[in-house]
């Protein structure tokens, strides 16, 4: 019995001061269906790329939040923020001696320290869990949290525009990162301002692509729920973004949905297999997606994740 309930991957481009999880809500309500999920959290202060998972899209999610991504943003210089971004008000200001001596050359070098493998210590208000709470709970609750530095990459952090303000006494620029899951941007601020002696904090944060799903893709979220809904990216060109794939006919995608495991012939590992020769792959039999698998040194592919499909 088929499912006519959505299946698939889509691009939103969220709107500033609605939540991650507001846009799952909205979502649920739009297409009418309960099984919604996203893959990476976005601030309510941001906007930008949000991908989701309706239905069984929801199983590829997992392979989603861990791709590098992108964002524009802007950082002001010259105050800081418990939440290191405009999410809060500003509580500790530079000396205006110290501001003036910033130029674009030493911010300049302020950046180039944060390209390339960085240890990062997140914002003790992020979603990070801590003994089983997500950290910016426990800040809410009025607890000291200290977690702990992660080795993520920032490959590309480009300085946009620079605008110097002497009446309202900060330095406002912008700029443009590429950067691996995990990456904090609102930390990216903090720790400039730190450097430079004059604290730091973000003031905008847009993230225009996640992986091989880009902003030109996203759709917004309109105001009455009862348009018409976009259709969704199927659950095979999805996964083609996301892993190498292997098409199989009818009766090996039967085996596969049935825990078997299947001779698919040689198979070159390549780039991204693990020690043992073993790596994952999308299967996919006439452009549906039948399951994520593990294709075995020896050839032999075997299910992980299935995708219960119709086979005539």
């Amino acid at each position: 019995m088929s499912d006519s309930s959505p299946q698939g991957i889509l691009v939103c481009d969220k709107p500033q001061g609605l939540s991650s999880h507001g846009v799952v809500s909205r979502i649920r309500r739009w297409f009418g269906t309960k099984k919604v999920g996203h893959a990476g959290t976005l601030d309510p202060m941001a906007t930008g790329v949000l991908v989701l998972g309706l239905g069984r899209g929801t199983k590829l999610l997992t392979y989603i939040t861990g791709v590098s991504k992108t964002y524009f943003a802007t950082i002001r210089l010259g105050s800081s923020t418990p939440t290191d971004d405009a999410d809060s008000e500003p509580d500790r200001f530079a000396d205006p001696s110290d501001l003036a001596r910033v130029d674009a050359a030493t911010i300049e070098a302020a950046v180039a320290k944060l390209r390339g493998p960085i240890d990062q210590v997140p914002s003790a208000v992020s979603a990070i869990k801590v003994d089983g709470k997500r950290s910016y709970a426990r800040v809410r609750a009025g607890e000291d949290v200290e977690l702990k530095a992660r080795r993520v990459e920032v490959s590309e952090f480009q300085i946009i525009d620079i605008r110097f303000s002497s009446a309202d006494g900060h330095i406002d620029f912008d700029v443009e990162v590429d950067c691996s899951s995990g990456t904090y941007v609102r930390a990216l601020a903090r720790d400039i301002g730190t450097d430079l002696g004059i604290f730091g904090h973000l003031t905008a944060l847009r993230r225009t692509r996640v992986g091989e799903f880009h902003i030109d893709q996203a759709v917004t979220l309109p105001e009455d729920l009862g348009v018409a809904a976009p259709t969704l990216i199927s659950l095979a060109e999805a996964a083609r973004t996301l892993l190498p794939v292997v098409t199989v006919d009818a009766d090996r995608a039967r085996a596969l949905m049935q825990g078997k495991t299947v001779a698919v012939g040689e198979w070159d590992a390549g780039p991204g297999a693990d020690d043992t020769g073993n790596r994952e792959v999308a299967v996919v039999c006439d452009d549906a997606l039948v399951s994520v698998a593990e294709v075995r040194r020896n050839g032999g592919l075997k299910s992980l994740t299935a995708f219960a499909i119709d086979l005539a």
